[in-house]
């Protein structure tokens, strides 16, 4: 059904509602190859899942590389609320998409990707760009303590909040005067501005949500190290790569925001996924 298909009368408001609630709700769903395409040859769906701080924009850069290549790409939201209810959301999303799955993850989402791909047969490969990658019992808290702290936990800032049915926490933003010098050193002081003005918070429980499951564990892997990240240790991400038995592991002279400053970098990164899965 199409919106144009929709005669306006009567009730045709909320019918037009309806539609367009509709057409929307199908975008993920199909990939944008030949229907009649051989599992084999069919190109995999990108699902690029955002970090802490931050929204589906920051892939913008990505998005369009990929999409030039021919690839049907997803960004959906991260909810931001703790693994339980990140991954959750996530795992049901995934279970929409037809075809096969290349499932990127930055930052924080690589915690969220681990958990959410786990039983979902059609991700082929998962794509951890400046990630986390706990293993199943384990938090960011207890994996991040392995090597020396990153300069952002020191520009972190605990702001309060309350739920509509009375509930409390806590959120954690980063400090906009210290935004730029630990979390985007290679943008301009004007890119990093915006950032710090439109900031997402993640919940601070989410550093101490333990995963229940480790995707990684049974799925190829492919890890991009931003070497003068400073808001994940490197040495923290070449040791996930190494552990996870990365089938590529690249390292590039780049912030923690990578997907961002070097789209190029990410974008090849996802394409050696993409071209990987195809042959299996």
């Amino acid at each position: 059904m199409t919106v144009s298909g929709i005669l306006i009368s009567g009730k045709g408001r909320l019918a037009l509602g309806v539609a367009v609630l509709s057409a929307l709700t199908v975008i993920p769903t199909h990939a944008a190859d030949d229907p009649g395409a051989t599992p084999a040859s069919q190109k995999p769906t990108v699902v690029l899942v955002h970090g802490a701080f931050a929204d589906g924009s920051s892939w913008n850069g990505v998005v369009q590389r990929l999409q030039q290549d021919g690839y049907q790409v997803v960004a959906p939201p991260n909810t931001l609320r703790g693994i339980p209810q990140d991954s959750t959301y996530l795992n049901s999303l995934l279970k929409t998409v037809k075809g096969p799955i290349v499932l990127v993850g930055h930052s924080y989402a690589g915690e969220v990707i681990s958990q959410a791909a786990a039983g979902i047969d059609n991700v082929k490969a998962l794509v951890y760009i400046n990630a986390i990658m706990p293993d199943k019992g384990e938090s960011f808290a207890s994996l991040s303590g392995k090597y020396p702290a990153a300069p952002l936990t020191k520009a972190l800032q605990k702001v309060p909040f309350r739920n509509g049915d009375g509930t409390t926490g806590t959120d954690v933003y980063i400090q906009p005067a210290k935004l730029h010098a630990t979390f985007a050193q290679d943008l301009s002081q004007q890119q990093a501005s915006v950032m710090a003005s439109t900031q997402r918070p993640i919940a601070l429980s989410a550093f101490t949500d333990k995963l229940t499951e480790a995707a990684w564990r049974d799925k190829p892997v492919y890890v991009l190290v931003g070497n003068q990240d400073r808001a994940i240790n490197p040495s923290l991400e070449r040791y996930e790569a190494k552990r996870a038995h990365a089938r590529k592991t690249v390292e590039i002279n780049s912030s923690h925001v990578s997907l961002i400053s070097h789209p190029q970098a990410v974008t090849d990164l996802i394409l050696d996924a993409a071209n990987d899965t195809s042959h299996h």
